[in-house]
């Protein structure tokens, strides 16, 4: 096997190990905290100082039938309309992985409860993780290393020492 398939298949080993480590730092976060999923509920308070990352999960939880958790656009949910809904679920416990960045916007879709308050957008920041990419060579395995953070680079380079 050529030099430069080692190094990329290694790496991919290394880098699946990375995103491992961190889907095991996920944070849960209740939804509501102790009030859960219900109306009264102020969830722009409830989102301020939190930091939600990719992996993360969010804990939905509400009495079964009384409420839905329905995952809708920003048009749809400034709108508070659920007929263009990405996801619902009305189960009472309703559990969401946060799987990329960007903006993630929930309502309650029953006549009233959205307009009322029950809605919720969470903006997920990016994992940090660096791309997915095969390299060729010493000086691309290189340049990648330098982006990711130390203990990776450092498990990364061993690994590329091993193939050489």
């Amino acid at each position: 096997m050529p030099n430069s398939v080692r190094v990329a298949v290694l790496f991919a080993a290394g880098y699946t190990a990375a995103a491992a480590a961190l889907a095991s730092a996920a944070t849960t976060f209740v939804v509501g905290d102790d009030q859960g999923w219900a109306m009264g509920v102020d969830y722009i308070a409830w989102v301020q100082g939190k930091t939600f990352q990719v992996g993360d999960k969010l804990v939905f939880n509400y009495p079964s039938e009384e409420h839905t958790v329905t995952e809708v656009g920003k048009n749809d949910y400034f709108a508070c309309a659920g007929g263009s809904a990405l996801s619902s679920d009305r189960s009472g416990s309703t559990n969401v992985t946060l799987t990329g960045a960007g903006t993630r916007y929930f309502i309650c879709n029953i006549p009233g409860h959205c307009t009322i308050g029950m809605r919720l957008a969470v903006t997920v920041a990016g994992d940090g993780s660096p791309p997915v990419v095969a390299p060729t060579g010493a000086a691309t395995a290189a340049r990648i290393r330098s982006r990711m953070g130390p203990v990776v680079a450092a498990a990364a380079g061993a690994m590329i020492k091993l193939a050489l």
